[in-house]
């Protein structure tokens, strides 16, 4: 599949019926009913040419990095992902460790039904719960929920627990699900005691809910260059100058855990 993919130059919407084939084949149910996905438009012309995959090295300066900033404990991990997303996810989400603390919730940009096959797969592959998110689900530590094609998914508080709730409100940066609209619910919830990840994707969903988040002191982690599939969503926030760091995919399961458990030690020490 990946040897296809970089074998031609993509529109948006080809990348949206690429990112379905990544999945198992098999027949999916669609989410709460019969749904319809949102089709992105094409992409200009002169971004187009940015899906022809070279491997190459990360062209982001060490000054793009954010500089050191106040400890703060972390209690949530938010990842957004679009092109190349489910083999990313199956890099990232195995290398979680099954006792860890805190709670998951992706947003990866992909047609009803297919998402809840990908929740599947990973399911099978991980230490942790991998489940399709269904309205009403409380997040939990150990627990990863996917965010349902064709709807954003949002944090909520209840009461003293957290959960998800699901709605069909415009796209945003031509998706839905999309990567800003969890972000910016994560930041009402848990405001700067928020971690979040933007791996690799076309277009730069995921950096205004990432300003977000840094701004109120939450932690941001993108993908590298040389080994996203397109490095649209994190080359964004890198840029930006939004990114605690900027790491290859094989090392961000080890941050995300290291990072995680570090600022959690920390404050039950009284640090």
């Amino acid at each position: 599949i990946a040897a296809a993919f970089v074998a031609r130059q993509r529109t948006v919407g080809d990348a949206e019926r690429d990112r379905t084939d990544m999945v198992a084949d098999a027949p999916h149910p669609h989410v709460g009913g019969a749904v319809r996905a949102v089709p992105a438009p094409a992409a200009p012309l002169s971004s187009r040419s940015a899906t022809a995959i070279q491997p190459r090295p990360a062209l982001v300066p060490v000054s793009n990095r954010r500089g050191p900033k106040p400890s703060t404990r972390i209690d949530v991990v938010a990842i957004g992902v679009s092109t190349g997303g489910p083999n990313a996810l199956t890099e990232v989400l195995p290398g979680i460790p099954k006792d860890f603390p805190v709670p998951v919730v992706i947003v990866q940009h992909m047609p009803p039904g297919f998402t809840l096959n990908l929740a599947q797969n990973l399911n099978g592959k991980s230490k942790i719960e991998v489940r399709e998110g269904v309205e009403g689900d409380l997040v939990q530590p150990g627990l990863a929920l996917i965010a349902p094609g064709d709807f954003h998914m949002v944090l909520q508080r209840k009461g003293t627990a957290v959960g998800v709730s699901m709605n069909r409100g415009a796209p945003e940066n031509f998706c839905r699900p999309a990567v800003d609209v969890l972000f910016r619910s994560v930041v009402d919830v848990y405001g700067g005691n928020s971690l979040c990840v933007v791996l690799t994707g076309m277009g730069q969903d995921g950096m205004l809910g990432a300003t977000a988040i840094g701004a109120a002191g939450g932690t941001v982690l993108a993908q590298d260059e040389a080994t996203s599939v397109v490095w649209g969503m994190p080359g964004a926030v890198a840029r930006a100058g939004l990114a605690d760091d900027i790491l290859p995919l094989a090392r961000i399961a080890g941050e995300i855990d290291r990072r995680v458990r570090e600022s959690r030690g920390a404050f039950a020490r009284g640090a």
